[in-house]
């Protein structure tokens, strides 16, 4: 078991870089990944949010129990500003914009996006040619709901790579990135990075990323 990153340290909270594959949820082959981190540090842990298992990224964690309550609040009130990347194979239906509709449970635990408005998914969105064939997109959600933005980008018919649950191009790891954290935190301003991986076609991406 590798040892985890860290990226970002203050006396209230961590921000890991959470790796692909690394699940929040223990199992019966590995510790989850706030697990492995309290044993790596030797301090009692607390997630505030979640990333899906395959996806790799900025994942802050609270280090007491009044920054735990504070920080899901900032998630909870969306005072918490995310943005990730990700990479996918052919032309989407539109390269900027707002991806909003609601979303449907369906088979094997999928869903779906629908037009329907009435409780929406909400996701801006902006996108740039990354080489023959290839975008990466630059996504802010504005809801946070499971597996919000996989969703959303097979809506616009270009499943994220490695996302083979939805359709994407085959690749070892998917391609999806929690890549930022802005937010305000007892006086503070926070801007904070999780370098995206080298593997496969992250290794293409620009060495700087413009945000909206």
């Amino acid at each position: 078991m590798r040892e985890l990153s860290i990226v970002f340290r203050h006396p209230d909270f961590y921000v890991l870089d959470k790796p692909a594959g690394a699940p929040m949820h223990a199992n019966d082959n590995e510790f989850s990944v706030v697990h492995q981190l309290s044993e790596q540090l030797g301090e009692p842990l607390w997630p505030v949010h979640r990333l899906d298992t395959p996806t790799s990224g900025a994942l802050l964690v609270a280090r007491n129990h009044d920054a735990a309550a504070a920080l899901s609040g900032l998630f909870a009130h969306r005072e918490m500003q995310k943005f990730y990347l990700a990479i996918s194979a052919g032309k989407p239906k539109k390269k900027q914009g707002l991806i909003s509709g609601d979303m449907q449970k369906v088979r094997r635990g999928n869903w779906r996006l629908l037009h329907s408005q009435e409780n929406p998914a909400q996701t801006r969105f902006i996108s740039y040619s990354l080489k023959p064939g290839y975008r990466f997109y630059v996504l802010k959600p504005i809801t946070g709901r499971t597996h919000q933005l996989r969703v959303a980008l097979k809506s616009l018919g270009v499943p994220i790579c490695g996302d083979e649950r939805y359709g994407g191009e085959v690749a070892e790891h998917l391609h999806l990135h929690a890549w930022k954290l802005k937010f305000h935190y007892a006086g503070e301003r926070f801007d904070i990075t999780a370098p995206w991986p080298t593997y496969e076609h992250f290794a293409d991406l620009p060495a700087t990323i413009e945000i909206f």
